[in-house]
């Protein structure tokens, strides 16, 4: 009886172990993640899936790739530029873990598109250091500190603004509606439809852009290379 209870005992430290080393690998889908319709948008070894703007494949330098991480080159080494996926989406579900440099400056684009007057541009969840970034002091009522719709919403609910830790940035876009995330709280919706929006729009650096920026139905996802270090990882994305 002692020793069917020590073999028991082992086999739930060895499950245990294993279910927590499957934890903390990064870009892992979980069995749930799957049933829930989840896809990895960044496998954690190369940039399969990725591009840059008006390109086939990613830029050959500029981004690196360690341990599962995929983070821009430091001030001072050669950059790359912005990647985008491949692929294109409208109404969706993304996550994405990120760490950004102390008075950094970074972001994640989403519904990015060549405009017919404008140029190629995006809707953008702001990644910024709020206290050393002196965009912070830019912008109207705060519309581009961290989690913000870039130059246009400033948020609703204040969270800490965490330089060089790692953070979770979520966005949902389902028809006209977005709602962003800042490590498990909503901290920003809107409708791009709206009366508030379209105000927002007209005073912003976008305002000559036709179509109206933001009402594109579908768009690329861009992570941005701005010359401040930043690192992401468990980027995924549900189709809704």
């Amino acid at each position: 009886m002692m020793y069917s209870k020590i073999i028991a005992c082992f086999i739930i430290a060895f499950l245990s172990v294993n279910t927590l080393s499957a934890q903390e690998k990064p870009n892992m889908l979980s069995k749930q993640d799957e049933r829930q319709g989840w896809k990895l948008l960044f496998n954690g070894k190369n940039l399969e899936g990725w591009t840059a703007v008006g390109k086939n494949d990613p830029p050959a330098t500029g981004w690196v790739i360690q341990d599962g991480i995929l983070m821009n080159k430091k001030v001072g080494e050669e950059h790359g530029s912005d990647i985008i996926t491949k692929d294109e989406y409208g109404d969706f579900d993304l996550s994405v873990d990120f760490k950004l440099s102390e008075g950094g400056n970074s972001g994640i684009k989403y519904l990015f598109t060549k405009y017919d007057q404008g140029g190629w541009l995006g809707l953008e969840y702001q990644i910024l250091d709020n206290d050393k970034h002196p965009d912070a002091k830019n912008g109207r009522n705060g519309n581009r500190l961290q989690a913000t719709l870039y130059d246009l919403l400033p948020l609703e609910k204040q969270v800490p603004n965490r330089v060089g830790e790692w953070n979770h940035a979520r966005i949902v876009v389902k028809g006209s509606k977005v709602i962003h995330y800042l490590n498990g709280v909503k901290v920003l919706s809107f409708d791009r439809d709206s009366e508030a929006y379209k105000e927002a729009w007209k005073l912003s650096k976008f305002k000559d852009t036709q179509p109206p920026f933001g009402a594109v139905k579908k768009g690329h996802i861009l992570l941005q290379d701005h010359g401040d270090q930043v690192a992401f990882k468990n980027i995924k994305v549900k189709i809704l």
